[in-house]
């Protein structure tokens, strides 16, 4: 069995109409829920070995605040490109090539294709994981390289404003 953990980056800032979107950084919001949404992840129980996360600066900005959240700093950090906007089939690859000895990896991404791909891999009809949304899923496979579409079970779904819902 492998642990997957979906994250869509947090609020980011739109105060700079000219920034190109790759450079936008987090908002005061965004800055305020990665962490917390981190020590909510690292709380469940359920630490992720892994991120692998959009290189654009408001994923990596999410990254960096929740990973300094989940312990003793050995979770490893990666930062690709093309998870970039990343469609869910490019996700899908991503998950695919994962390191098989890693049991709980995560991905940090970007909407549309964060949904989608949660959506895809559970069967579910999410409308719209929300900024900084945390899913987790447990998918019961041998090797990342199993991962498929309706291969996975949503075991949570968690955003910062689920305590005001």
């Amino acid at each position: 069995m492998k642990l997957l953990t979906l994250i869509r980056h947090a609020k980011s800032s739109w105060k700079e109409p000219g920034r190109d979107d790759f450079d936008r950084p987090l908002n005061k919001r965004g800055e305020r829920d990665s962490p917390r949404m981190g020590q909510r992840l690292a709380r469940s129980g359920s630490v992720p070995e892994l991120i692998v996360s959009s290189s654009a600066r408001r994923a990596a900005e999410t990254t960096r605040e929740i990973a300094a959240q989940l312990g003793d700093g050995s979770v490893e950090v990666v930062l690709e490109r093309e998870l970039y906007l990343a469609s869910p089939s490019r996700l899908l690859e991503t998950v695919r090539a994962l390191d098989p000895r890693v049991g709980h990896a995560a991905l940090v991404a970007h909407n549309p294709g964060i949904t989608d791909f949660l959506n895809a891999l559970t069967g579910s009809c999410i409308d719209n994981v929300p900024t900084c949304g945390v899913a987790r899923l447990r998918l019961d496979i041998a090797g990342w390289s199993e991962a498929a579409v309706d291969g996975a079970e949503l075991v949570e779904l968690d955003y910062p404003k689920r305590d005001s819902d």
